[in-house]
């Protein structure tokens, strides 16, 4: 059925709306243009760019828009009989973003998006639509920018069953975690230096407290083992408490901290998580600096399969947006979320995840301390795999150890009863670890 649509549209260009001109929808319409013959030998088609729309007209976007048809209602762009697809660049969950790619897939059009959390709380209804009429919905720029990892999943490891996919999926988060971890400095003054240099936003809470990661996961997840898309099922955590003591602490022990996503199949259903994970200084993970993002693919023919990249930005975003199109163009759509038998997988609560931990306690310095920490870990079957006991800070004597793999409820039962000793100078403070 591909080949002879993409046979009998070989003549005619593909005719590209673009709704929403920021550095994302500029950074599309210079690609489109500025590799033309490229983009045409590999789609089979001229791409051509005929429609576009976005909030105010006079902004200097440092592109010619002048032979571009312009909608101010992104609607009306998505009902042009004369665009064949609308590429969504708006942003946001709901309101015109959802109202545009709504109406360009009833009118039947394939759609391209980089907009993760339109796709995070409506992606199955939207998906659904576009089956029904016949579009299709292109989303690799919503996860990990520049990186190809929906299209390595669907296409290039689909003989795989896939175990686990993880990765860090925040520029921000991860550009914060690695400047703390060189420079030894505290949360508060990385975040404000990430936003001065514009690798935070001004309100950074999507990204610092791990919603944006949770987007992408829940996309991740269902492609890779066809569970509903339900922002829900995802447990999410973010770095405000991750101190720059913690950091130099999982260093000694032989791990880095990074905010990582992982969606992974155990025997009890399938494990959504986002939180700040320790992971051992080796692997190849730990070594992404900066704002640079990575996936980890583990299947069960290929093993494990890393790709690493610009996780954001204009050109990386650009380019993962122009493969959907050049897809589009050949004719090449794939079902946005097919579930499979991993639909009827339950989503397993964080309480049941099963793992080893990383827990700083600041206690008194006195006799009996370490044994009445050391009863109520057995208590709860917790057993200690490594403990140090750190230099003084003050009266105070951090206390760091790391489990074997442990039931977290058991463990979170553990540190609740811990936290009440009269020795205790503060909360205890809980990472998990992935091996």
């Amino acid at each position: 059925m591909a080949s002879s649509a993409s046979s009998h549209h070989t003549q005619r260009p593909l005719r590209i709306g673009i709704a929403g001109l920021g550095t994302v929808g500029a950074g599309v319409i210079k690609l489109i243009t500025g590799n033309q013959a490229l983009l045409q030998a590999r789609a089979g088609r001229a791409l051509e760019i005929v429609a576009i729309s976005a909030r105010d007209r006079r902004r200097e976007r440092g592109v010619d828009l002048s032979s571009y048809r312009w909608y101010d209602d992104p609607v009306a762009l998505a009902r042009d009989p004369d665009v064949d697809v609308v590429v969504e660049l708006v942003g946001g969950a709901d309101g015109s973003a959802l109202a545009l790619v709504q109406a360009a897939l009833a009118a039947g059009k394939q759609v391209v998006t980089a907009n993760k959390a339109l796709l995070a709380f409506h992606g199955e209804e939207l998906g659904r639509l576009a089956v029904e009429k016949g579009g299709s919905v292109g989303f690799e720029a919503a996860v990990a920018g520049g990186i190809p990892i929906i299209k390595a999943l669907r296409e290039g490891l689909s003989a795989n069953r896939i175990s686990r996919v993880f990765g860090v999926l925040n520029g921000t988060c991860n550009y914060i975690l690695s400047t703390m971890r060189k420079t030894g400095r505290d949360f508060a003054d990385v975040l404000a230096e990430a936003q001065a240099l514009g690798y935070a936003e001004a309100d950074p809470t999507l990204d610092i407290d791990g919603h944006d990661a949770a987007h992408k996961l829940a996309l991740l997840s269902a492609v890779a083992f066809g569970t509903p898309l339900d922002i829900g099922a995802v447990h999410v955590e973010g770095i405000r408490h991750v101190t720059s003591i913690d950091i130099e602490h999982a260093e000694d022990l032989g791990y880095r901290i990074k905010l990582l996503g992982t969606a992974m199949t155990t025997e009890h259903g399938v494990e959504q998580r986002v939180h700040p994970t320790l992971v051992p200084a080796d692997a190849a993970i730990a070594r992404v600096e900066g704002v640079f993002n990575a996936v980890v693919i583990e299947g069960d023919f290929v093993g494990p399969v890393m790709l690493e990249g610009r996780g954001a930005g204009e050109g990386p975003t650009a380019s993962a947006v122009v493969a959907d199109i050049v897809d589009a163009a050949r004719g090449h759509i794939m079902p946005a979320f097919v579930p499979s038998g991993a639909a009827a997988a339950r989503a397993v609560p964080i309480g049941e995840h099963s793992g080893p931990y990383y827990v700083r306690l600041m206690v008194r310095d006195q006799p009996g301390v370490i044994a009445d920490i050391a009863a109520e870990l057995r208590n709860e079957s917790v057993s200690v795999e490594e403990m140090i006991q750190r230099r003084h800070t003050g009266g105070s004597v951090p206390v760091v150890l790391t489990t074997h793999p442990s039931q977290e409820t058991a463990l979170m039962r553990a540190l609740k009863r811990i936290g009440e000793l009269g020795t205790m100078r503060e909360p205890p403070r809980m990472f998990r670890i992935e091996p």
